[in-house]
């Protein structure tokens, strides 16, 4: 609003906008006489002509209608559909300039919620490729037209936009994408409705694993799975490198992909995956990193800043499946994973068998309330690595690891807001943040993860 508490913008009305800065999903942002438009598509250092077509009480949404002025960063997206899909946010961006934005984005934080120095962030480390990287999928199924179809979401919205492959999936599951698109056209396969709560096939899921072998899992609302033999006998014939078929039943409506009902209808129980020298069996359930490559560098940079000489106590206090814990134990004396879930410590166990580590052990429980505990039993770790979800540590875990006064604290994280505001309450605590390494883990995404060092003071 302006002095006189009028919007300086009507919807419906275009302007010419400069375009400053991104938001967190990739969006121009510009201003009009003060007001902030947040205008899709354009780029900072562009000058547009823009169309509002949402006026909200402290920003507008505007349509990019004409580039008056042009970055030079600005390229093509190679994807057809790319104006419509939701999956990636800066295909239109160059790669060099997509890392810088990534660092500025990490720098800010840093300063503005951290308060500390900017120059403590390091330059991101790129991708070796930046496309065709994920080893995961799970596209949704439905009708477009009509028609059976198999897409990614469009914007803001479930509604099916259908393609025939994705630039940031392994081949392999591109090529399910297209083998599932024609077969559930083929067969005239009854797909979900999420309105309705009618049909059948919700999702299918491909994970790659090494040497390009693949587990597919076909998510359907019903007990049953349409044409369940055909589904078998094609794909295998079509796809020689599917090494495991599973039907899992979603019947609940929301946004979890898998339910709790699965069973294998041909080929391996599991996956064998694979991140630096350390194996992994993986399920349909199991979590392992969508960017192998990416992990090993991620991970690599925490063994690095943990400073490890073969005679330290290590705890991870969000070690879920065991990765980073077992990562740590190659160059510790002996590390503690701690994690909430039950059945993620079962599968950190069984990969700490499977890797032949006799100098990690894992407990469930919430870390907040067994540190503590641990300290008073005489627990006294020289390292603490924390890799929390997206919303960071809670208080009671941060009081607990600055209360065992570790000489070192790594924290992984994928959300860097949450990671400054948990770095100023670490400081409040007496450790200093040394480095921040960005890792860029999601190419074509705003997403950004990092890797920080924090001492005792």
């Amino acid at each position: 609003m302006n002095k006189q508490g009028k919007c300086p913008v009507v919807q419906g009305q275009d302007y010419e906008v400069s375009i400053t800065d991104l938001g967190i999903h990739g969006e121009g942002i510009g201003k009009v006489n003060g007001f902030t438009v947040f205008v899709p598509g354009a780029l900072p250092g562009e000058r547009a002509e823009v169309r509002i077509i949402r006026v909200k009480k402290s920003y507008a949404t505007g349509k990019l209608v004409t580039l008056k002025e042009q970055t030079p960063h600005r390229v093509k997206p190679e994807c057809p559909v790319y104006d419509q899909c939701g999956g990636c946010q800066i295909s239109h961006i160059s790669y060099e300039e997509q890392l810088a934005i990534k660092h500025h984005s990490v720098v800010s934080v840093i300063e503005r919620i951290a308060g500390e120095d900017g120059s403590l962030v390091e330059p991101v480390i790129p991708a070796a490729h930046p496309f065709g990287y994920r080893n995961k999928m799970a596209i949704p199924a439905g009708f477009v037209k009509g028609v059976p179809s198999l897409g990614y979401y469009r914007q803001g919205t479930h509604d099916i936009v259908p393609t025939a492959f994705c630039n940031i999936q392994k081949e392999e599951n591109n090529e399910l994408l297209r083998f599932a698109a024609e077969f559930i056209r083929k067969h005239s396969i009854s797909c979900y409705n999420e309105k309705t709560g009618k049909g059948s096939l919700r999702h299918v899921m491909g994970r790659v694993g090494d040497d390009g072998k693949l587990m597919v899992v076909l998510i359907t609302a019903t007990r049953d799975l349409p044409c369940e033999e055909e589904w078998v006998r094609e794909m295998t014939e079509a796809l020689p490198f599917v090494v495991s078929i599973y039907h899992n039943v979603q019947d609940r409506k929301g946004n979890v992909i898998l339910g709790k009902t699965i069973r294998k209808l041909y080929g391996s129980d599991t996956l064998k995956a694979s991140i630096g020298a350390l194996q992994f069996e993986v399920s349909p359930y199991s979590f392992f990193q969508v960017h192998k490559e990416q992990a090993e560098v991620l991970y690599s940079k925490a063994l690095e800043f943990a400073q490890l000489t073969g005679k330290e106590t290590v705890i991870d206090a969000y070690c879920g499946t065991g990765t980073i814990s077992l990562y740590l134990a190659q160059k510790a004396k002996h590390v503690l994973g701690i994690e909430i879930v039950p059945a993620a410590i079962e599968d950190a166990k069984k990969n700490a068998i499977r890797n032949h580590v006799e100098n990690a052990d894992f407990i469930a429980a919430d870390a907040g309330v067994i540190m503590p505990k641990l300290y008073k039993q005489g627990t006294r770790p020289d390292v603490i690595v924390m890799d929390p979800i997206r919303a960071g540590c809670s208080e009671e875990v941060l009081k607990a690891a600055a209360g065992m006064e570790p000489k070192r604290i790594v924290y992984v994280s994928c959300g860097p807001s949450t990671f400054a505001r948990d770095a100023k309450i670490l400081a409040q605590m007496g450790y200093q943040l040394k480095k921040v390494q960005p890792v860029d883990m999601f190419p074509q995404t705003m997403h950004v993860e990092l890797v920080a060092l924090l001492e005792r003071r």
